[in-house]
């Protein structure tokens, strides 16, 4: 993975990097996204069960640019990181329950 020459997107910081914030940040938001897509995704199956893939699927490749423009802000690359381990992790709850079933 290279960086621009004056830190990512130019803002040119070089303070060490923050792990015990972000890692807190990180797994909050992790904990949080994956309960609300769990929870939709469940709502969403019980009316029909490809509707739930699909509006899981559209949201997710809607979101997907953005984040990855905002991969690496200072702040921003431990939230996009928690966002990305709570869908896959209300995606896997999801898809085990429906196996389950």
């Amino acid at each position: 993975m290279t960086y621009p020459p004056d830190g990512p997107y130019g803002y040119g910081y070089s303070e060490p990097t923050p792990w015990a914030a972000g890692i807190t940040v990180a797994v909050i938001v992790a904990a949080l996204t994956a309960c609300g897509v769990y929870a939709f995704g469940a709502a969403l199956a019980e009316v029909h069960p490809i509707l739930a893939v699909v509006v899981n699927l559209i949201a997710v490749g809607g979101a997907t640019p953005t984040a990855w423009r905002w991969r690496f802000a200072p702040v921003t690359r431990w939230v996009i990181a928690g966002l990305a381990a709570g869908v896959v992790l209300g995606w896997l709850a999801l898809l085990a329950v429906g196996l389950a079933s």
